[in-house]
């Protein structure tokens, strides 16, 4: 056999490895979601075994309570205060990321490697070292359950972030291109929105998934700075574990409706986030 030969089947069965360890890998991350989903159509009794009923009836009766059905309360207004505050401090953090990013990539000022550790050393805090100090502002501010708090918050948490990734991406932009756009009159408006924004869609895509993902999550300043009035999802979830026990079913069922909005939009932006992550790595 020839070393071609020999070579052509070393990557051949390299490759069927790394496949193989790809679907393992992906099947173990994906059991768990399963799991959650098949016991959220059980009943509170089946989903209770251990180990679990995998040939249990199905039913509605956890997504009926968890929507209210049972006389609980409802989830709308939690899901609309996390959509607000995720949504509009998403958008937010792209329109001061945009010109920030551009000022450190395609017209970089002095020193900026220092003005990025900068941002990046904001993220170094530990969350609840600030919870404290933002919790005594909000309350002498008259802001607590609030839900514009909460978008001002996620704002300058994601900020940081925003800026990093997509300076990486900007970066990627030939300076050619804007300066042509420069000598036909554009101004820095026309600039950014015409010119740097359609070029690095793929990165503002993967920066504005992944700002909403960390605003839909977020959980401890939610939890403490909000009430009644500007409860998120996360914090509603919360609400099903009681003194009275852990009903699975209804938790499963609450866990992957709250879910499923973070689920839709990675799997609507998966191709723009994978090539944007590609487009800010790959030099």
């Amino acid at each position: 056999m020839s070393s071609t030969a020999v070579r052509t089947r070393g990557r051949f069965r390299g490759g069927a490895g790394l496949g193989l360890v790809a679907w393992l890998a992906g099947i173990v991350f994906f059991l768990p979601i399963a799991w959650m989903a098949l016991t959220s159509f059980h009943s509170e009794t089946d989903a209770a075994t251990n180990p679990p009923s995998w040939g249990a009836a199905l039913t509605l009766d956890g997504y009926r309570e968890f929507f209210g059905a049972g006389g609980g309360a409802s989830p709308w207004p939690a899901l609309i205060n996390s959509t607000v505050a995720s949504v509009t401090s998403t958008l937010l953090v792209l329109v001061l990321a945009l010109p920030a990013a551009y000022a450190l990539s395609i017209r970089p000022v002095k020193k900026w490697t220092d003005v990025l550790f900068f941002f990046l050393s904001t993220k170094m805090l530990p969350v609840v070292a600030g919870l404290l100090p933002i919790y005594l502002f909000a309350k002498n501010a008259g802001m607590l359950d609030n839900i514009w708090l909460l978008v001002i918050l996620y704002t300058s948490m994601n900020l940081p972030i925003a800026v990093w990734m997509m300076q990486s991406f900007l970066s990627e932009i030939p300076v050619a291109v804007v300066e042509a756009a420069q000598i036909d009159g554009a101004r820095l408006p026309t600039v950014l929105t015409r010119v740097v924004a359609p070029i690095a869609l793929p990165g503002i895509a993967a920066t504005a998934l992944i700002c909403f993902i960390f605003s839909w999550n977020e959980l401890l300043f939610a939890r403490v700075l909000t009430g009644v009035v500007a409860e998120t999802a996360p914090v509603f979830l919360t609400g099903f574990i009681t003194s009275q026990g852990l009903f699975l079913a209804k938790v499963c069922a609450a866990s992957l409706v709250i879910s499923l909005p973070v689920l839709a939009a990675g799997f609507a932006a998966q191709d723009k986030l994978v090539q944007g992550l590609s487009l800010g790595a790959v030099k």
